[in-house]
C-alpha cells in the first residue's frame, strides 16, 4: 500500500500556521489582535508564526492607523492561496490513501 504525502507543505506543519492560513483563507483580512484572540496565543508566538508565513510570501501585511493607534492587518496572498489549496488537496489524498482495505 502506498501512502500519499507529496504536496504537503512544511510551512503548514505547525497547527498555529495551519490555523492562521485557515482563518485568512475565509476572511479578507484580519488584524493582529483578532488573530491572537481567535487562536488564544501570545503576541510573541503569533508574531513568530506570522513572520515564517511572510517569509514564504504566503501572507501579506497592511499597516495603517486608526486614529493615532497603529493597526496591522494580514491577508493571504495568491501564492499563499495556491500553496494552501495544494496542501489541503494533498492532505485529502493522504487521508484517502490511508484507508486500509
Amino acid at each position: 500500500m502506498k501512502i500519499y504525502i507529496e504536496g504537503l507543505h512544511k510551512a503548514f506543519e505547525s497547527r498555529i500556521r495551519l490555523a492562521i492560513m485557515s482563518a485568512l483563507a475565509v476572511n479578507e483580512t484580519l488584524d493582529f489582535n483578532s488573530l491572537k484572540e481567535y487562536l488564544d496565543i501570545t503576541d510573541g508566538n503569533l508574531a513568530s508564526h506570522i513572520k515564517a508565513l511572510e517569509k514564504e510570501e504566503f501572507i501579506g501585511v497592511e499597516k495603517s492607523f486608526i486614529g493615532k493607534k497603529p493597526n496591522t492587518r494580514y491577508f493571504i496572498t495568491k501564492e499563499g492561496q495556491k500553496a494552501f489549496r495544494l496542501h489541503l488537496e494533498s492532505l485529502e489524498k493522504f487521508l484517502q490513501s490511508s484507508k486500509i482495505q
